[in-house]
């Protein structure tokens, strides 16, 4: 099947539905507009891979809709997942001449891309853009960090609410009663993929959690968190 190419628009940054949380949030109106010029929206499917972990580093994007995943080869040959991203999130190295990770779409996703050495120029000539992107490298430190000690030294019962946690920061949406609810983007098998746990491990530890009054499992892609306070507990 033929890729269709991506289409430039002419307002896409208007009607963007992450564009107060994206990194290009701090720009005036004049700035989105010349961004604009330089961005392409495209559309990805699930299992599609957008960058190859040490290829030329020739795109970066803001992820719009959709979860992804960060990977990269061990020595062995085996996948190591750095990270999911998440709707607002950015992908790729500007500044710099590889990409450190491989990038996947676990879900159908919508992301805006530019060409790198586009995106490298402009944020060269608007500072507040630069900031931005020195502030999202700290954060994906941060969450590089906490990834690798999720997988390399929690159990299940840590790992999957501390996942849970984490997805309904990034996807939930809170009730009136203070319950959150998250349209899982994953299978229970990606979940396991991601955590490094197998299927029946991560259904057993959802179905303790929703025994133990943590939380609810209204159908296999809806969790509603009840007790966070538990889940924190839990993810210790």
């Amino acid at each position: 099947m033929n890729e269709m190419p991506p289409l430039r628009t002419t307002n896409f940054c208007d009607a963007c539905s992450i564009r107060n949380r994206a990194i290009c949030a701090d720009l005036d109106n004049d700035e989105i507009g010349l961004l604009n010029g330089i961005g392409r929206r495209r559309r990805v499917s699930a299992g599609e891979q957008i960058l190859w972990e040490g290829d030329e580093a020739i795109l970066v994007a803001n992820v719009i809709e959709g979860v992804l995943k960060l990977s990269t080869q061990t020595a062995e040959g085996k996948e190591q997942i750095l990270g999911l991203v998440y709707p607002s999130d950015f992908l790729g190295r500007p500044f710099g001449q590889t990409t450190p990770y491989g990038v996947e779409a676990l879900t159908d996703a919508h992301i805006c891309v530019f060409e790198r050495k586009d995106f490298d120029r402009f944020a060269r000539e608007h500072p507040r853009l630069e900031h931005k992107l020195l502030e999202r490298t700290l954060g994906e430190l941060d969450r590089t960090r906490r990834w690798m000690l999720l997988l390399g030294r929690m159990n299940a019962e840590e790992k999957v609410a501390s996942f849970l946690l984490e997805m309904g920061e990034r996807l939930g949406t809170k009730t009136a009663d203070g319950a959150i609810v998250i349209a899982l983007p994953l299978s229970r098998q990606q979940m396991a993929d991601v955590l490094g746990l197998t299927i029946e491990t991560v259904s057993r530890q959802l179905t303790r959690l929703k025994k133990d009054g943590a939380i609810e499992l209204p159908s296999r892609r809806e969790v509603v968190l009840i007790d966070t306070g538990a889940l924190e507990a839990r993810a210790g």
